[in-house]
């Protein structure tokens, strides 16, 4: 995960946007939870490299959960963020400190709490990095349904183990996962006829765009949105 567009254009974490939710422990996990908490009905959105706390994902997180939907967004990273601005940052370390499966097997403990506050369903999104993670969790059949959102590299042989009903959503403008990298994932998945699957390109959008928009870019929150709602009509269909 080398590339810069992961990193480009970070969140305001000090924004004083905290969202309509709360900050709970779960599952060992610092955990952001808003929407009906009687729900039967879950979904964890994993976010990317900069966090739990970014405004517009804890937005959506409230968006999402209208819908009827318990929704958590788990703190994996565990409060140590990638850092921008700091030229002593050690890019390789932190990310092989914070691997996709390290993640995931630390996601199943918030997993198995859902369940046993009466969850039936859950569903998983994830961010570029938190993409990673969700795809993992897509392979181990522990959710019921997946979307990834401008992957991190994920690879071609995770994609051939998935398991449950996937939507990958990508950006033209995208180093990581260019449309051409996107459009063979599309094929691979359309021969997978045990599950459903659904892959889009959104255009004229960069890598990020779905949670590192500007607030006052309308275009940019177009897009952001549309992408919004086809998540969550991939989880209403799907998560139940």
């Amino acid at each position: 995960m080398s590339s810069a567009q992961c990193f480009e254009n970070p969140p305001n974490l000090n924004s004083g946007i905290h969202g309509a939710g709360t900050v709970l422990e779960l599952g060992g996990l610092k955990s952001y939870l808003t929407g009906s908490h009687d729900s039967k009905l879950a979904l964890i959105l994993i976010s990317d490299v900069f966090g739990y706390e970014a405004p517009n994902l804890r937005k959506l997180a409230d968006k999402v959960a209208a819908a009827g939907f318990l929704v958590v967004v788990p703190d994996l990273l565990y409060g140590d963020l990638f850092e921008m601005d700091n030229p002593q940052f050690d890019r390789v370390a932190w990310m092989n400190a914070h691997g996709p499966d390290k993640a995931c097997e630390d996601t199943k403990p918030l997993i198995a709490a859902l369940k046993s506050k009466g969850v039936r369903a859950i569903g998983a999104a994830g961010f570029c990095w938190g993409g990673m993670v969700v795809l993992k969790l897509a392979i181990s059949s522990d959710i019921q349904a997946a979307v990834i959102l401008h992957p991190g590299p994920i690879t071609v042989n995770e994609i051939n183990e998935v398991k449950v009903p996937i939507a990958i959503l990508g950006a033209e403008i995208d180093n990581h996962f260019p449309p051409e990298k996107l459009k063979q994932v599309e094929e691979m998945l359309s021969v997978r006829t045990e599950f459903e699957s659904f892959v889009k390109l959104y255009p004229g959008v960069a890598h990020g765009w779905t949670v590192r928009y500007n607030v006052d870019d309308e275009a940019a929150v177009k897009s952001a949105e549309e992408a919004h709602q086809d998540m969550l009509n991939w989880f209403i269909k799907h998560v139940k």
